[in-house]
Protein backbone atom coordinates (compact mmCIF):
# COMPACT_ATOMS: atom_id res chain seq x y z
CA UNK A 1 0.00 0.00 0.00
CA UNK A 2 1.40 3.80 -0.71
CA UNK A 3 1.69 5.75 2.44
CA UNK A 4 1.47 9.62 2.31
CA UNK A 5 4.22 9.52 5.13
CA UNK A 6 7.25 7.89 3.82
CA UNK A 7 8.05 5.03 6.69
CA UNK A 8 4.55 4.79 7.96
CA UNK A 9 1.71 2.56 7.12
CA UNK A 10 -1.49 3.73 5.51
CA UNK A 11 -4.48 2.18 6.50
CA UNK A 12 -8.39 3.33 5.95
CA UNK A 13 -7.12 7.20 6.16
CA UNK A 14 -4.85 6.65 9.66
CA UNK A 15 -1.17 6.40 9.58
CA UNK A 16 0.92 4.05 11.79
CA UNK A 17 3.63 5.30 13.52
CA UNK A 18 6.90 3.63 14.42
CA UNK A 19 4.99 3.24 17.87
CA UNK A 20 2.14 1.48 16.34
CA UNK A 21 -0.23 4.15 17.22
CA UNK A 22 -2.77 4.91 14.71
CA UNK A 23 -2.79 8.81 13.80
CA UNK A 24 -6.40 10.44 11.77
CA UNK A 25 -4.91 11.74 8.88
CA UNK A 26 -8.42 14.20 9.02
CA UNK A 27 -7.47 15.38 12.57
CA UNK A 28 -7.65 19.21 12.53
CA UNK A 29 -4.57 19.89 15.03
CA UNK A 30 -2.38 17.68 11.77
CA UNK A 31 -3.21 20.08 9.06
CA UNK A 32 -0.61 22.23 8.54
CA UNK A 33 -3.11 24.71 6.59
CA UNK A 34 -5.49 25.12 9.65
CA UNK A 35 -1.59 25.76 11.71
CA UNK A 36 -0.69 28.63 8.84
CA UNK A 37 -4.35 29.65 9.05
CA UNK A 38 -4.37 30.53 13.10
CA UNK A 39 -0.91 31.90 12.86
CA UNK A 40 -1.59 34.53 10.23
CA UNK A 41 -4.20 35.17 12.08
CA UNK A 42 -2.88 35.64 15.48
CA UNK A 43 0.36 37.28 14.15
CA UNK A 44 -1.72 39.80 12.33
CA UNK A 45 -3.40 40.85 15.68
CA UNK A 46 -0.44 41.24 17.32
CA UNK A 47 0.29 43.69 14.65
CA UNK A 48 -2.80 45.61 15.62
CA UNK A 49 -2.26 47.89 18.16
CA UNK A 50 1.24 48.47 16.83
CA UNK A 51 0.29 49.58 13.48
CA UNK A 52 -2.62 51.55 15.42
CA UNK A 53 -0.54 54.58 15.87
CA UNK A 54 0.80 54.58 12.69
CA UNK A 55 -2.68 54.71 11.16
CA UNK A 56 -2.03 51.42 9.00
CA UNK A 57 -3.91 48.63 8.57
CA UNK A 58 -1.73 44.92 8.37
CA UNK A 59 -2.28 45.18 4.64
CA UNK A 60 -1.46 48.58 3.92
CA UNK A 61 1.69 47.91 5.95
CA UNK A 62 3.02 45.54 4.03
CA UNK A 63 2.09 47.95 0.84
CA UNK A 64 4.41 50.68 2.76
CA UNK A 65 7.28 47.32 3.23
CA UNK A 66 7.29 46.96 -0.36
CA UNK A 67 7.25 50.17 -1.41
CA UNK A 68 10.17 51.58 1.16
CA UNK A 69 12.15 49.34 -0.87
CA UNK A 70 11.30 50.11 -4.22
CA UNK A 71 9.19 53.10 -5.21
CA UNK A 72 8.49 54.50 -7.58
CA UNK A 73 6.76 50.83 -8.75
CA UNK A 74 4.24 50.06 -11.36
CA UNK A 75 1.19 48.73 -9.59
CA UNK A 76 1.19 45.58 -11.74
CA UNK A 77 4.67 44.98 -10.29
CA UNK A 78 3.74 45.91 -6.68
CA UNK A 79 0.96 43.19 -6.77
CA UNK A 80 3.13 40.65 -8.01
CA UNK A 81 5.30 41.60 -5.28
CA UNK A 82 3.17 40.77 -2.51
CA UNK A 83 1.48 38.26 -3.99
CA UNK A 84 -2.29 40.00 -4.29
CA UNK A 85 -4.60 40.13 -7.30
CA UNK A 86 -4.53 43.80 -8.75
CA UNK A 87 -8.02 44.03 -7.85
CA UNK A 88 -7.53 43.62 -3.89
CA UNK A 89 -3.99 46.32 -4.09
CA UNK A 90 -6.48 48.62 -5.50
CA UNK A 91 -8.03 49.65 -3.10
CA UNK A 92 -5.46 49.78 -0.01
CA UNK A 93 -3.86 52.56 -2.91
CA UNK A 94 -6.68 54.52 -3.34
CA UNK A 95 -6.49 54.83 0.90
CA UNK A 96 -2.90 55.31 0.98
CA UNK A 97 -3.22 57.88 -1.74
CA UNK A 98 -5.64 59.39 0.30
CA UNK A 99 -3.76 59.58 3.57
CA UNK A 100 -1.21 61.60 1.20
CA UNK A 101 1.23 58.75 1.71
CA UNK A 102 1.70 57.43 -2.24
CA UNK A 103 0.41 59.05 -5.22
CA UNK A 104 -0.85 57.11 -8.29
CA UNK A 105 -0.16 58.48 -11.90
CA UNK A 106 -0.05 57.06 -15.34
CA UNK A 107 3.82 55.74 -16.29
CA UNK A 108 4.29 58.45 -19.06
CA UNK A 109 6.17 55.05 -20.87
CA UNK A 110 3.59 52.98 -21.23
CA UNK A 111 -0.04 54.79 -20.52
CA UNK A 112 -1.37 50.99 -20.01
CA UNK A 113 0.47 51.01 -16.48
CA UNK A 114 0.17 52.85 -12.95
CA UNK A 115 3.13 53.94 -11.58
CA UNK A 116 3.14 54.54 -7.32
CA UNK A 117 5.09 56.30 -5.86
CA UNK A 118 5.42 57.30 -1.78
CA UNK A 119 4.77 60.97 -1.05
CA UNK A 120 7.54 62.73 1.58
CA UNK A 121 5.03 61.58 3.82
CA UNK A 122 5.03 58.64 3.11
CA UNK A 123 9.11 58.23 3.36
CA UNK A 124 9.42 59.23 6.85
CA UNK A 125 6.24 57.10 7.97
CA UNK A 126 9.78 54.54 7.40
CA UNK A 127 11.45 56.20 10.46
CA UNK A 128 8.47 55.81 12.48
CA UNK A 129 7.89 52.51 11.28
CA UNK A 130 11.49 50.44 12.34
CA UNK A 131 10.43 50.29 15.59
CA UNK A 132 7.31 47.42 14.55
CA UNK A 133 10.01 44.51 13.95
CA UNK A 134 11.57 44.39 17.25
CA UNK A 135 8.36 45.02 18.91
CA UNK A 136 6.50 41.79 16.98
CA UNK A 137 9.64 39.85 18.32
CA UNK A 138 8.89 41.15 22.08
CA UNK A 139 5.03 40.59 21.69
CA UNK A 140 5.99 36.83 20.39
CA UNK A 141 8.16 36.20 22.88
CA UNK A 142 10.41 34.00 20.32
CA UNK A 143 14.03 34.83 19.71
CA UNK A 144 15.33 36.03 16.86
CA UNK A 145 16.92 33.17 15.10
CA UNK A 146 14.16 31.05 15.69
CA UNK A 147 11.84 33.52 13.81
CA UNK A 148 14.32 33.61 10.82
CA UNK A 149 14.39 29.74 10.90
CA UNK A 150 10.67 30.03 10.90
CA UNK A 151 10.36 32.55 8.04
CA UNK A 152 13.15 30.62 5.72
CA UNK A 153 10.82 27.77 6.53
CA UNK A 154 7.60 29.33 5.06
CA UNK A 155 9.43 30.91 2.09
CA UNK A 156 10.26 27.30 1.60
CA UNK A 157 6.92 25.92 1.80
CA UNK A 158 5.45 28.93 -0.16
CA UNK A 159 7.93 28.07 -3.12
CA UNK A 160 6.95 24.20 -3.14
CA UNK A 161 3.55 25.28 -3.03
CA UNK A 162 3.68 27.64 -5.84
CA UNK A 163 5.70 25.09 -7.76
CA UNK A 164 3.43 21.96 -7.02
CA UNK A 165 6.25 20.18 -5.68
Amino acid sequence: MHSAYPGRGLDSGTVTTSAAVPTDLLALDRQVCFALAVAAREVTAAYKPLLEPLGLTHPQYLVMLALWEASPVRAGDLARRLSLEPATLSPLLKRLETRGLVTRARDPRDERALAVTLTAQGTALRAEAERIPPAVVERLGMGLDELEHLRDSLTSLIAAARSGA
